[in-house]
């Protein structure tokens, strides 16, 4: 059991603490306490914004104490308002539902590893579903004041931009998340909620209601919003959401998105989604630093946060795709790494859509966009710059589309690995 001044100093020197109530959390924590995070269904995978909550958890879990991931299979019917430009999209009961059973099973997943401490989930819809209007009325708005709800700044802001205003529906939803405090302090003793500074104001309504309605002194922390070094929000990419689901973004290009982490935020990174030590980050930047060294930071990054959550096989494919683009060594590839390549690795044109009696190499190329012109894949192909599946193509044979793209020349009778000039790479295949 870590004691928690230790626990609260260590989220500290990582930059993980933002805020939290009561001068006596410290002394709290000095127990094993039962906490809790919540996550909403608004997609039926998790993604990376997710990722320093979900290891908040992790980490209380780690330090001794019993960590709950509340699953909102009802609260993911309202849509939290907080600081969201606009009202957000309703979706249906059954998609929401179908969501959430996803969502759980993610959750149980990522945080029970090489842990006896298991992880409870629960879904508020178990007692947010059949509740009464009236009885919600009278047991939970009655113990709070318009007047504080809307000087909420995540209520406020939505109040104060012209043409927008908020729903009664979203309003709402400060008062249920406070509802699923309450609930979980009456039926598991939880005294404590982590949450991402946006649900600072959903934390404190529930610490408020815990107290009035269950005479019961909780407690709230807060994680920062995730920045890049230039002021972005992390985890918006060109390509779109960096999800945990491997069948929505495979490993491989997972492992990628880590691998292209900026230098600037590389160590910070480090400490917000590793259990790497302060002092073994430290020592990593001391040797990135040295002019004959390598950088090896984004690498330890990728690897870390890839293996927590997708495991060491699909980490050592990673590794293996990457290593096999970059030496050409195509035949190390495995069956497995060609369809996670066809899933979001590289730009993949499917050959029973094309008519290869017809077509040039050259065409699929520019097509494709890995070439600009005709001229350009020739001067390629007269420079031995082309390869499939790690063969020189010749100039002759770039017009025998039948010969280059045969089963037999295939690999596991299905992929081509088209490579151009340096850096860039195709990948065809016959389904």
């Amino acid at each position: 059991m870590v004691d928690g001044e230790q626990l609260l100093c260590s989220l500290e020197e990582r930059g993980l603490l933002y805020q939290k109530s009561g001068d006596d959390l410290a002394d709290h924590l000095d127990k094993p306490r039962t906490v809790y995070c919540g996550f909403d269904p608004t997609a039926d995978s998790l993604h990376i914004g997710h990722l320093i909550p979900l290891l908040m958890l992790k980490r209380f879990q780690e330090a001794g104490h019993r960590p709950i991931a509340l699953v909102g299979g009802a609260t993911g019917m309202i849509g939290d308002p907080s600081f969201k430009a606009n009202e957000r999209q309703l979706n249906s009961e059954e998609i929401v539902n179908e969501w959430a059973i996803r969502l759980e099973s993610q959750i149980k997943d990522l945080i029970n590893q090489d842990s006896e401490n298991e992880v409870t989930i629960e879904n508020n819809s178990n007692w947010l579903a059949d509740l009464k209007v009236l009885d919600f009325l009278r047991d939970v708005g009655k113990h709070f004041s318009i007047n504080n709800l809307i000087s909420k700044e995540s209520v406020k802001q939505r109040i104060d931009r012209d043409g927008e205003g908020i729903s009664f529906t979203e309003f709402a939803y400060s008062l249920v998340q406070a509802m699923d405090f309450a609930e979980l302090n009456r039926r598991m003793d939880c005294s404590v909620q982590v949450g991402g500074s946006d649900q600072w104001g959903n934390i404190v309504s529930g610490i408020d209601l815990n107290r009035r309605q269950n005479k019961s002194q909780c407690y709230g922390l807060t994680v920062p919003l995730i920045t890049k070094a230039d002021g972005t929000k992390f985890g918006k990419t060109e390509s779109g959401t960096i999800w945990l689901n491997a069948k929505k973004t495979s490993p491989y290009m997972f492992y990628q998105f880590w691998l292209g982490v900026a230098d600037e935020d590389v160590y910070r990174f480090l400490r917000f989604f590793t259990f790497l030590s302060v002092s073994a980050i430290s020592s990593i930047k001391e040797k990135d630093e040295l002019k004959n060294a390598k950088p090896v930071a984004q690498s330890i990054l990728a690897s870390e946060v890839t293996r927590f959550v997708h495991g060491q096989d699909q980490l050592d494919a990673a590794k293996r795709i990457t290593d096999a683009l970059f030496t050409d060594k195509s035949e190390v590839l495995q069956k497995e790494d060609f369809e996670q390549l066809a899933l979001d690795g590289l730009t993949h044109i499917t050959l029973q859509d094309i008519d290869i009696s017809e077509v040039t190499l050259s065409r699929i190329l520019v097509d494709s966009g890995l070439a600009k012109s005709g001229k350009e894949v020739k001067d390629a192909l007269l420079r031995g710059s082309i390869l499939i599946n790690g063969e020189l193509v010749s100039p002759e044979d770039s017009f025998n589309l039948g010969k280059l793209l045969s089963v037999e020349s295939s690999a596991y009778g299905n992929y081509f690995l088209v490579k151009f000039g340096k850096k860039k790479y195709l990948l065809l295949s016959f389904s």
